[in-house]
């Protein structure tokens, strides 16, 4: 099994699926013949720890200890055996491997319990229309935060699912916390992560290990994998990269970093690591790696080869999953929020459809950074050679496009190959809810196989909304979402408070457009952030401009991203954070959406100035603005059924021709006069998903005339022809 490049990605990040980042770095480094071997120590971990031998260890080093445990962590060592012999049962369940088990759970009477399920909503309400499967999931996964809440008491102060240790790790302007921390003694999680990272280097003898680190959660083991290969394999070259050093560690200073790494590199992964395993070889020098810091002469030096240049996303290659335990990921479901439970449930394949983002203008968004501002997008035919090679390797065909924003055009272009290629797949991504998301536009992304869509609504206020440069207003928002929603696409928003200067009058004003937009039913999920300031966006490097003020001017010599700020023109914004999510909580499941603001606050606020049918108004407003005539018409329905036949009235009659269409679901029958009718008959085969040439509307409308029709608007627009968008008649 022995590799040039060992990748992997430490504890912890999803359960559910692997982090892509390495399977884009070995799907690149595959175009290159360089060997290599990725691993999810996240998920190793995981399943070491939460199985009879890791529990019989836990709850015996738990036993040794002489400290007074709380009432909960004492209720839980005193199930102990309960626990030790379920286990294994509950975790081949949310690998779907024991689907049946999901009866047992669900009487309650077969798993112990602790405090997690205190808090456990009403199940019936939540779970009533879900069935026995996700219930059972959301009881397993709630048995698990009980024993995560163990050994965060107990054994491991930093555990978390997904979010070890981040405290230690998120935005730490100086190292000496972490430092030190990594100067005690192994923590009985450490002693799992290390025995198994020690297995791996013995089985694949890297000349190099590229450590992707994607957030501060997987900062601190990290640190601890690069200080035991250093101890261990002094020979092999360590070097560090991912989400966290591109946005925390841009200005890194401190050389104690480097008793870890022996290389952190910033930005896209892979002209950084092929320079390295060149410079490595001796193939070349130190002043050609690109984008990367090292120690020189005790000094951090950063190196740029400005020479060398980044690749394009046709080059890349396609992100590779081999390695992984695929088959050993876990379905938790932790919350009812519909997008969240996405996040964690199911085993997604992680695909890009574009490199940064074509919108780029956010001004609480790192637009300076090239993870952002170099926007390159991928042809629809090579992103579905990709998906079909991906379903081939993981014989997963669910797919999240994990862009910043997934461009319109690209997302037609998309679905009208995946159509063209008859692949049966489920997508999701995230967009900006801009206006090119027509009524039409959104049928066919659903007929494609999109399940879900994520964007940001922010601060739901047109003057916040123009000061955040969005290029979007709540009206505009509340009629794409209505698009979706008809289309049957689950729409999740994110939400923003605390932007500079939001008073309390516009955070209560943009809870109530938030409200009317679930009372409408075109909005499925949101999720409520506190607004941070970081260094690479607009407000972070202009802050005078947006009237907030940088609490500290010095530059710390390790992470430096997020910035702590004063707004002193501003609400005090925390204070609305409980009643803001609990208002949430409640509107996703369809309840209290009647109810005055007032009620989710223990403190006064403000009366809503926004009328009670804005959001209704808007949604009259006139949507179906005119198609242009360069407008892509197509037809992704089968071919109908066609009847002439004779209408009589009043001693008149004329000569009609029926369409019989019929979907999956039902039949659906139109009538137009005959010599329309065989025109449109033709049109309709014409203009099929199947044909290899698409035609815009101006090219029916010729057609139309050419057959010597007229009044061509007067035929396409009427209720029988235009109601055919339902069906797959669809002007993109």
């Amino acid at each position: 099994m022995s590799a040039s490049v060992f990748l992997f990605t430490p504890p912890f990040t999803q359960l559910n699926t692997p982090y892509p980042a390495t399977a884009y770095l070995k799907g690149f480094l595959n175009t290159k013949n360089i060997s290599s071997f990725q691993a999810d120590l996240g998920i190793e971990v995981t399943l070491a720890l939460f199985s009879q031998k890791g529990l019989e260890e836990l709850f015996a080093r738990i036993n040794e200890q002489t400290t007074v445990l709380t009432d909960n962590a004492a209720r839980i060592v005193s199930l102990q055996e309960d626990y030790i012999y379920t286990i294994d049962d509950v975790i081949r369940f949310l690998q779907g491997k024991n689907p049946t088990l999901a009866h047992r759970i669900c009487k309650r009477d077969l798993l112990p319990e602790a405090s997690r399920f205190a808090q456990l909503e009403d199940l019936n309400w939540a779970f009533g229309s879900m069935g026995n499967q996700d219930k059972a999931k959301h009881l397993a996964t709630m048995y698990l935060e009980d024993l995560s809440d163990l050994i965060m008491e107990c054994v491991d102060e930093h555990f978390g699912f997904s979010r070890y240790a981040e405290r230690l790790g998120r935005s730490a302007n100086s190292f000496d916390e972490l430092y030190d921390a990594l100067q005690q003694e192994y923590t009985f999680i450490d002693e799992i992560l290390i025995n198994i990272l020690k297995a791996r280097m013995e089985s694949v003898q890297p000349k190099m290990v590229a450590i992707s680190v994607p957030f501060p959660g997987n900062l601190y083991t990290s640190l601890r994998c690069g200080q035991w290969i250093k101890a261990n394999y002094p020979d092999v070259k360590i070097a560090m990269g991912g989400g966290f050093a591109n946005t925390e560690l841009r200005s890194l200073s401190d050389p104690r970093v480097f008793e870890f790494y022996d290389f952190i590199t910033l930005d896209d992964g892979e002209a950084p690591i092929e320079n390295l395993i060149a410079y490595i070889e001796g193939k070349k020098d130190i002043t050609e790696l690109k984008r990367t810091f090292t120690l020189v002469n005790g000094t951090v030096t950063y190196y740029n080869n400005k020479a060398c240049a980044d690749y394009k996303q046709g080059q890349v290659g396609t992100p590779d999953y081999s390695d992984f335990l695929l088959d050993q990921y876990i379905s938790a479901i932790e919350v009812v929020n519909p997008m969240h439970r996405m996040w964690s449930d199911g085993r997604w394949n992680k695909l890009t459809m574009a490199h940064g983002c074509y919108w780029g203008k956010c001004t609480f968004c790192d637009i300076s950074l090239d993870y952002i501002r170099l926007y390159e997008p991928i042809a629809a035919s090579l992103l579905c050679d990709r998906m079909e090679e991906i379903i081939k390797q993981t014989g997963q065909n669910g797919f999240h496009f994990v862009d910043e924003a997934a461009p319109p055009a690209l997302m037609r272009a998309l679905a009208l190959e995946i159509l063209k290629r008859k692949l049966t797949v489920s997508w999701w991504t995230n967009v900006r809810f801009e206006k090119s998301f027509t009524r039409d536009l959104c049928f066919l992304l659903k007929a494609s196989g999109c399940i879900a869509i994520s964007g940001g609504l922010e601060v739901a206020s047109d003057r916040l909304l123009e000061m955040i440069q969005k290029g979007i207003t709540v009206s505009q928002v509340a009629q794409v979402n209505r698009n979706f929603t008809e289309a049957g696409i689950m729409v999740h928003a994110y939400l923003m408070y605390g932007f500079p200067t939001q008073t309390a009058q516009e955070t209560i004003d943009s809870l109530e457009m938030v409200r009317q937009m679930f009372k409408m039913g075109i909005l499925q999920s949101a999720f409520w952030h506190l607004f941070t300031m970081t260094a690479h966006s607009p407000v972070g490097l202009n802050p005078e401009k947006f009237m907030v003020k940088k609490e500290s001017a010095a530059i710390g010599t390790f992470a430096n991203n997020d910035i702590v700020h004063i707004d002193e023109t501003g609400a005090e914004h925390e204070l609305f954070s409980f009643g803001l999510k609990k208002s949430l909580l409640n509107f996703m499941h369809g309840i209290c959406l009647d109810d005055p603001l007032q009620k989710w606050f223990e403190f006064k606020v403000p009366r809503t100035k926004i009328p009670p049918d804005y959001i209704e108004k808007a949604l009259e407003e006139d949507q179906f603005v005119a198609a242009k005539p360069t407008a892509k018409v197509v037809w992704l329905g089968r071919k109908p059924a066609v009847q002439n036949f004779t209408k009589s009235k009043k001693g008149n009659q004329w000569e009609m021709t029926s369409f019989t269409f019929q979907d999956k679901k039902e039949k659906y029958a139109i009538s137009v006069n005959q010599s329309h009718g065989e025109w449109f008959a033709g049109i309709l085969e014409k203009l099929s998903i199947n044909n290899p040439k698409t035609y815009t509307l101006q090219e029916v409308m010729e057609s139309y005339e050419a057959a010597g029709l007229e009044d061509f608007e007067l035929f396409w627009d009427n209720k029988p022809v235009n109601s055919l968008y339902k069906y797959g008649l669809l002007k993109l």
